[in-house]
C-alpha cells in the first residue's frame, strides 16, 4: 500500500485540486473567509506537484542539505502531507465554517510558513529548490492576503501561526531523529 501511495499520491493531489477548485462555488455562501481558507487545500496541492513530483523534494533535501543522509523518508513525506498538511487544512475548514473563519487560520499560516521555509532554504544553499516557486509566488502572498482579510483577533493569529510552527518544528524534530539515526546515535 505504502509504496503504491509513494508513486501515486501527487498525481491524486493533482485531481484533488482541480476538484476542489471546481467545488468552491458551492461553500461561497459560507463566507469570504471560509472560502479563502477552504482554497488553502487546493493551493497546496499544487504546490505539492510542483514540490514532490518525481521524489524532487525528498531527494533535494538528503542530497543537498544533508549530504547524502536519508534525513526524510519516503514515510516521512506520506505523512506530513497527507494527514499532516491535508488533514490540518480539512480540520481548519471545518472549524472555519463551525465556529468562524478566523478559528481555521492555521491553514492560511500553514501556507505561509512553508512559503517562508523555501524561501529561506533557497538563501541558505543559493539553489533552487522544489516547491519554492510556489512558495514564493502563491504560497507567501496568499497567507498574509488571508492573514489580513479574515478578521481575527491577535490571540487567533497567534494560536494560528502557532500550529503551523508547530507542524515544521515537528518535521524538523523527525529529520534530525532520521539523522542522528543514519550516524548511530
Amino acid at each position: 500500500m505504502k509504496a503504491w501511495l509513494s508513486r501515486n499520491w501527487v498525481a491524486g493531489a493533482g485531481f484533488m485540486a482541480a476538484a476542489l477548485l471546481l467545488a468552491a462555488p458551492l461553500v461561497s455562501g459560507a463566507g469570504r473567509g471560509v472560502v479563502l481558507i477552504f482554497l488553502a487545500s487546493p493551493l497546496y496541492m499544487l504546490h505539492q506537484i510542483e514540490e514532490h513530483t518525481g521524489d524532487r523534494f525528498r531527494t533535494y533535501v538528503n542530497r543537498v542539505v544533508f549530504g547524502g543522509v536519508e534525513a526524510l523518508t519516503v514515510s516521512d513525506v506520506l505523512w506530513i502531507n497527507l494527514p499532516g498538511v491535508w488533514g490540518i487544512n480539512l480540520v481548519a475548514v471545518y472549524v472555519a465554517w463551525l465556529a468562524g473563519a478566523e478559528w481555521g487560520l492555521a491553514a492560511a499560516y500553514l501556507v505561509l510558513v512553508n512559503g517562508i521555509a523555501h524561501l529561506g532554504m533557497a538563501a541558505r544553499f543559493r539553489s533552487y529548490n522544489p516547491g519554492l516557486g510556489t512558495g514564493a509566488l502563491l504560497f507567501i502572498p496568499f497567507g498574509v492576503a488571508v492573514a489580513l482579510l479574515v478578521p481575527a483577533s491577535p490571540g487567533q493569529h497567534a494560536l494560528a501561526l502557532a500550529i503551523a510552527v508547530a507542524v515544521h518544528a515537528a518535521i524538523i524534530v523527525r529529520v534530525r531523529a532520521n539523522v542522528a539515526h543514519a550516524h548511530g546515535r
